[in-house]
Formats: C-alpha cells, structure tokens, sequence
C-alpha cells in the first residue's frame, strides 16, 4: 500500500543469508564488490592540521570524527607533515572509494566512511585502514557509506572481530561478507532521505558546539586570570577586588563509596572519575561537585539530584553558605584541575593536594548569584540542544534500520 507522502510498504520480498529484503535487491560478496588499495602506516605524530599537499584518513578520525559519507571539500582531514613518509606504492583515493578502520577499542571496529567530494585534493588512506575501490556494481553516492554502517552490514563482521584488548578485523574475514545492491534509484531516494536527517544532526551540533564555547569564553573572563585578582569581564556595580582563598578553607572532600563499578540499572546516576558511567538503586551524594580522583584525576562534573559517587571520584561541598554548590562547581571547572594531578600509569589527585591548592573568590554575594546564573543558563541550553542531538540520532538511527533493510520503500 502506498500514501500521500510517497512511502510504500514494500510487499514482495526474498529470504537470503543477511535477512529478508526486498526481491529487486541484489547481493553480492566484498571480494566481488572491492579492489584492495593500499594504505600507510602514518602515526598522529606524523599528521597536522595546518596543511600541505597530501591529506590522510586516520583510522582515530573515521571512528570518532567521520560521518558514513566524508565531506572532502568540507571536512577537516589532518595532512600529512612530509610526504618522503609516503611510499611509491601509495594510492590516491578517488570519490567512491571507502574506508574502513579495521582496529579499535570495541566493536566499533569495521566502521566505514565513503570518500566523496575530492575535486583536486589529494587524499590517502592512512594507519589501521583499508581502503577499497568498486570493481562490480551500479552504487549511488553515499550508498555504501550508509550501508556497510548499517546493522544489516556491521553485524555480519562482528563473529570475524578478534582480539581482547584491541579489536580488529582483516581483509580475508570480510571476503565473504555481504553488500545489498538495491536499484540505483531506490538507493538515491534512500540516501537523499539520511542526509537530510544528517544535515539537521549536524547543524544541531554546531549550535551546541558553539554554546560550548561561548561558556569556555565566559568561564576565562569572568573569573580573574592567574596572577589577577579582577576578572576581565563583570558589571559596572561590582568593583571590589577577589580574595585569595585554599580550597580547603571553602570545600569539604570526601572519597566517594569503595565499590568502583555499581551499576544496576537503577534510577541514580553513577559518578566515577570521568562522569556519569551508568545507574545504582542507592545514591550517597545530592547536587554535588564531583571530583575525579584516580583515573581522570582533576575531572570537574555537576551531580544534579540525588546520585552515587565511586572511590574514583570525590564529593565535594561548600563549607558554608557564602555560595551555592553550583557556584563552586564553575569555580573549580575554571581551575583546570588536571594539571595539578600526579602519577602517569594511573593519574591522581588526592584530599591534601586539593586542600593546598589556592583560587580567587568573589567576596559580593550579588556577584557570584550573577555569575552562577549566567553559567546556569548556559548549561541548560547546552543540554536542550544535546537532547535535541539524541533525539535526531535516534530518529536517524531508526530511519536506517528501516530503509536499508528494505522494510520500508521511498517512491
């Protein structure tokens, strides 16, 4: 059946190996579909983003960075710093080409991005990648972007991942995995449809990000640099120089429980060194500024309401009522605590070291309501808009395990 807003439930299907899907797709194996084109070995170190001539696709950047589809004349793509590194054998990539990073930390691994929009830049594929070139096949742009990120694709390398601490993936595993090839037009119609999805994320992304650095700005004006005791930034009526004060005459610290991972999928969020890391049926903490501890020692996180806070993390108070727990969270989110830290292997940041440490206070009340609203106001716009990101991802999400499984049609 079909409706007004063109989109037709597809009736006729086939059952095949990766699933039903509609009798007008067809399959065909990795090795059918793809060339092999060699990549380099390139570390971070050897990469910038300034320029050159030459860019390289990092497997860090494809799993953290890279959408399905790479922008090359829009996205940022660290050059490479001297191009003696590159040997003769390297390929240059051409619009089409993908690129799969075949390590990672998790099962991230396998994720692809398809390189488009090249015009006369120069791109190469670089550390933990393998690049491939069409050899069989009518594919749209963006086609196997989506695709091979897709569940329907990613699930069937998932048994061929090996490894414990790192995860990887080879050439020889993906061989007989399977690429649907829909007609060409019904993979146009479902790629226009995902990247109009992807231009809304993406512009919500901006917005957030921008926000984000809005606050940055404020938080290194409106509370005074190192070494000043006036802030760059403040109202006309506040003129009274801030008082030098140790942490440990305005905070109370205190080590969070001894059980490290307490995670039951309870109703109270879990604070660890790093932030939130799951739920717990008890809290121990109420609107609290979170400490990290060990780990990501120097870790500043707002506790909004009742929560649990592990050994790895310290819940810290004001003394007295001079000034909210909200204010003091800012205050210390602008001391950049991570560069006091100890230790290498396993960072750290104790009770004593933080009591010793000094910072500028204001001494008005006034003030520091004013500061803490402005900073309040700026966080809940961020978090409006990063729900609104959730929101267009999961929508996203949803459209893609849908429309690339040929459960629904675009007419």
């Amino acid at each position: 059946s079909s409706g007004k807003d063109g989109i037709l439930m597809v009736r006729e299907m086939k059952h095949t190996e990766i699933g039903d899907i509609p009798a007008d797709w067809e399959l065909q194996t990795f090795e059918e579909t793809f060339s092999i084109l060699s990549n380099n070995t390139l570390s971070r170190e050897n990469l910038n983003n300034r320029g050159g001539a030459v860019r390289n696709i990092h497997y860090g950047d494809i799993l953290t960075q890279f959408t399905e589809v790479l922008d090359c004349a829009k996205d940022d793509i660290p050059y490479v710093n001297d191009l003696s590194l590159l040997t003769s054998s390297t390929q240059l990539l051409q619009d089409g080409d993908i690129v799969i990073a075949d390590t990672a930390e998790d099962e991230t691994v396998g994720k692809v991005t398809e390189v488009r929009d090249l015009r006369d830049g120069k791109v190469v594929a670089g550390l933990h990648t393998i690049p491939c070139r069409v050899k069989k096949g009518d594919f749209a742009p963006g086609w196997l972007g989506y695709y091979m990120n897709s569940h329907m694709y990613h699930d069937q390398i998932v048994p061929f991942i090996t490894g414990i601490k790192v995860s990887s993936i080879s050439k020889s595993a993906m061989a007989e995995t399977l690429i649907a090839v829909p007609p060409r037009e019904a993979q146009r119609e479902i790629v226009d449809m995902l990247s109009q999805i992807d231009v809304l994320i993406q512009s919500e992304q901006k917005v957030s990000d921008k926000i984000a650095a809005v606050k940055l700005g404020c938080l290194s004006k409106m509370f005074p640099k190192e070494g000043k005791n006036i802030p760059e930034m403040r109202l006309p009526e506040f003129v009274a120089p801030w008082e030098q004060r140790k942490l440990g005459e305005i905070f109370t610290f205190k080590y969070g429980d001894g059980n490290n991972n307490p995670s039951n999928g309870g109703q109270y969020p879990v604070y660890g060194a790093g932030g939130i890391q799951g739920g717990y049926t008890k809290f121990n903490a109420e609107n609290s500024i979170v400490i990290g501890h060990m780990g990501d020692a120097g870790c500043v996180s707002w506790g909004e309401g009742k929560h649990f806070v592990t050994y790895n993390g310290m819940i810290t108070r004001p003394k007295n009522d001079n000034f909210s727990s909200k204010f003091g969270y800012y205050l210390l989110l602008r001391m950049n605590l991570r560069k006091y830290r100890s230790g290498s292997g396993l960072p750290f940041l104790t009770y004593d070291m933080l009591t010793e440490m000094k910072t500028m206070c204001p001494k008005c009340k006034e003030e520091i309501e004013i500061i803490c609203t402005v900073f309040s106001n700026l966080d809940h716009f961020i978090t409006l808009h990063q729900h609104k990101l959730e929101k267009y991802k999961a929508i996203k999400q949803g459209m893609m395990n849908e429309l690339l499984t040929g459960k629904i049609r675009l007419v």
